[in-house]
């Protein structure tokens, strides 16, 4: 009886060997992004994805402040792109992200918006200043840029003190948005690139909105991360042509050509 189980042991490990290799698991990367990325990161995750079979990308949207906040308290983030510098200052100044890593890849710039069918005569800033217009949605200038970038230009506009209390604070320029398309707010601050975005006939563009300092994203590795090699490859791609070319044909002003 033994030679006839010695045949059938020879023919199983020959039917293994036949068998296809399994195909390692993916690497999986998280990336912190800022709201208004979204559309633009969704894309170009996809196609960074398409070009490195063996890295997967896990997106994770939110105010830039509260990503900032994930980050310091240790959450498994590989990479962050911040809306604006203060944020990533933070981190850098607390040995949070690779210094090293750290470049700048778009721009974008601030705009006032009302609801499309809005009767109320707002052509401008100064205009807000109307008792008629009640509430005003801004992004919370805490944890949002969007918000911060809003006080800035309320503030050097000189309506900062006078229109605090009719303002709306969101969570990201993604819900101002949301305020405004809806009719809950009678007019919000956005960028130019999520103004683009907002269902047909639902908000008009007042005027863009001028602020001493530039709307500029940077991008870093996080310095807690296991997949670092994964993560720097990732920053490249967007920092390199194929990603500035997605963020342009999202509206964003690329600044770093590769």
């Amino acid at each position: 009886m033994l030679l006839p189980f010695l045949e059938y042991c020879s023919l199983a490990l020959a039917a293994v060997e036949m068998l296809p290799a399994s195909k390692p698991e993916p690497d999986i990367i998280t990336v912190s992004v800022a709201a208004s990325l979204t559309e633009a990161f969704t894309d170009i995750a996809s196609h960074f994805e398409e070009e490195n079979p063996g890295t997967d990308v896990n997106l994770n949207f939110a105010g830039s402040g509260s990503l900032r906040m994930q980050i310091e308290g240790e959450a498994p983030i590989d990479v962050f792109a911040s809306a604006d510098q203060s944020q990533m200052d933070i981190l850098g100044n607390e040995t949070f992200i690779e210094k090293s890593s750290r470049e700048d890849f778009a721009q974008n710039s601030l705009v006032l918006i009302v609801p499309e069918n809005s009767t109320l005569n707002i052509t401008g800033l100064q205009d807000l200043a109307d008792p008629q217009i009640d509430k005003i949605s801004i992004g919370n200038p805490d944890t949002a840029p969007v918000g911060k970038y809003s006080l800035l230009a309320l503030t050097e506009a000189g309506l900062w003190d006078q229109l605090e209390n009719r303002t709306i604070r969101a969570e990201d320029v993604k819900q101002v948005l949301v305020y405004v398309e809806r009719g809950e707010a009678d007019a919000g601050f956005v960028y130019m690139t999520d103004a683009k975005t907002a269902e047909p006939g639902t908000i008009k563009i007042v005027t863009n909105v001028p602020v001493s300092t530039p709307v500029s994203y940077p991008i870093a590795v996080v310095s807690s991360s296991e997949h670092k090699e994964e993560a720097q490859e990732f920053l490249d791609f967007v920092t390199g042509e194929e990603g500035q070319d997605i963020l342009e044909k999202y509206g964003f002003k690329g600044v770093s050509k590769k």
